[in-house]
């Protein structure tokens, strides 16, 4: 199965605008893009043919061009990562079997969390995989002091009995009375699987009330009636986050730094 790697950045983001140029220091004190950590995170995955980062940005184009990545420049008017995905997807000589989106800012993303999504896609019954992970009690604390504060720590999955999912959101769900004996609350991750075809199905979907009210993506299939089939993943010791508020800096530099990673 063919599978490709696209890296979606835009620089005006609502919450951290530039934020794909934010520098990020090493265990080694070097600083890197979060573009360029994110790109360097797709290029360790075992089973993907190519990596992109698409962009409608000249600034982003030209940081991920001078550490040497390929670049596919799509329109201002793509307003998520998915509608940025299809656009890429049709710049392509070739169609491949499988697209991945891999956000911009989640330099942290284990490649084994991309694997496991390939070999998911490899049942045809599958138009859409993401994985989800067991949140441990420090991240679970996290979330919710984020939230307690105004801010958005991480994204949160409900699903079914058969691993498809019922829900995605911002908030932390289900409700947590206590963190002392809290309930079993799965982060959603920020990457996506999909089949071309299901790719070209979304572009002809309008955003629908539950999309714009979460601002995710990904509830577009739902609402729509397409199944999306989240995968369990393991951090294997590895904490997990997403860089979206300044305050994310320093929790990725220090996982950058426990982990040994320059």
């Amino acid at each position: 199965m063919s599978a490709v790697i696209f890296i979606p950045a835009r620089y005006a983001s609502t919450r951290y605008p530039g934020k794909p140029l934010v520098e990020l220091k090493g265990a080694t004190g070097e600083a890197k893009s979060l573009i360029q950590r994110s790109w360097e995170a797709a290029q360790s995955v075992k089973g993907a043919d190519a990596v992109y980062v698409l962009t409608d940005d000249a600034r982003i184009a030209e940081a991920a061009r001078g550490f040497g990545a390929e670049v596919l420049m799509t329109s201002e008017s793509a307003r998520n990562g998915t509608e940025r995905c299809a656009e890429g997807v049709a710049q392509l000589s070739q169609t491949p079997d499988c697209v991945v989106n891999l956000q911009g800012d989640a330099p942290l993303t284990p490649p084994w969390f991309v694997e496991a999504l390939i070999d998911r896609m490899q049942d045809p019954a599958v138009q859409m995989a993401t994985p989800i992970l067991r949140c441990d009690a420090e991240t679970l604390a996290n979330f919710v002091t984020d939230r307690q504060n105004g801010r958005v720590g991480g994204t949160t999955a409900v699903t079914r009995a058969d691993g498809t999912a019922l829900y995605f959101s911002k908030e932390v769900l289900p409700f947590v009375a206590s963190l002392e004996r809290p309930p079993e609350v799965w982060h959603h991750v920020g990457v996506y699987a999909y089949r071309p075809a299901a790719l070209n199905a979304y572009m002809g979907w309008d955003e629908g009330p539950l999309e714009k009210a979460e601002g995710l993506e990904q509830l577009r299939f739902l609402e729509n009636g397409v199944p999306v089939t989240c995968v369990p993943v393991e951090a294997r010791g590895r904490v997990f986050w997403e860089l979206n508020n300044p305050v994310d800096v320093a929790r990725i530099e220090g996982v950058l730094a426990k982990e040994g990673m320059t």
